[in-house]
């Protein structure tokens, strides 16, 4: 134990252990986020009996914690690789080419999954550009907070994206995604169909 403890408290192994760390949080946080979505899902709109949902709940979140898990591991060696062979130095774009070779190495294989994340991740990416509500101030990278977009802009932001995805639902719907189209069929056409009054207020058709 206490050479255990040397070896994690040297900060000559502090950028490897960074590695292990990472692989750690990222396949815990994929569990967390996955897991109890995967449930839900399963259970509002599964098929099948329960032992089959309980396999598609399981596979669900197998599969977003390991890919979160490789994706971090390969993000922070290929970080530390780019800042060795520069001589221990960081430069700008380490992080755009780190990020770009895990993407399409983890990420780049279309699932379900994968979809979904990267989804995710490319509309936080276009939301970024919205105009912040206060100028970034000049500090550290470490102490850095993200600062809301200024409710001007995003107000705009919002009328363009749900004009854009209405427009996309009913005249090329074939371009969006699967969940969100099953959940817009749900909302606004399922909704405008009924033959009583249970089909109208407790149940679809």
């Amino acid at each position: 134990m206490v050479n255990i403890q040397h070896i994690i408290s040297n900060p000559a192994c502090r950028d490897y252990l960074g590695i292990v760390k990472g692989a750690r949080n990222g396949f815990v946080y994929g569990v967390k986020i996955r897991f109890p979505h995967a449930l839900i899902m399963a259970i509002l709109f599964g098929r099948g009996d329960w032992s089959s949902r309980a396999r598609t709940v399981f596979q669900a979140t197998r599969t977003h914690a390991t890919n979160l898990m490789k994706y971090v591991a390969l993000y922070k060696t290929l970080l530390l690789v780019q800042k060795k062979a520069n001589g221990g130095k960081e430069r700008n774009f380490d992080t755009f080419f780190a990020g770009l070779v895990g993407g399409y190495l983890v990420f780049g294989d279309r699932n379900p999954i994968n979809e979904q994340v990267v989804l995710y991740i490319c509309s936080r990416v276009i939301a970024s550009f919205i105009p912040r509500a206060t100028p970034n101030p000049q500090h550290p990278r470490a102490t850095v907070k993200p600062v809301p977009p200024d409710s001007r802009y995003f107000s705009i932001f919002a009328a363009l994206v749900w004009g854009c995805v209405m427009w996309l639902f009913e005249h090329k719907g074939e371009t969006i995604q699967p969940g969100m189209f099953n959940s817009m069929t749900y909302l606004y056409r399922d909704s405008n169909a009924w033959t009583d009054l249970r089909t109208l207020l407790w149940h679809n058709r």
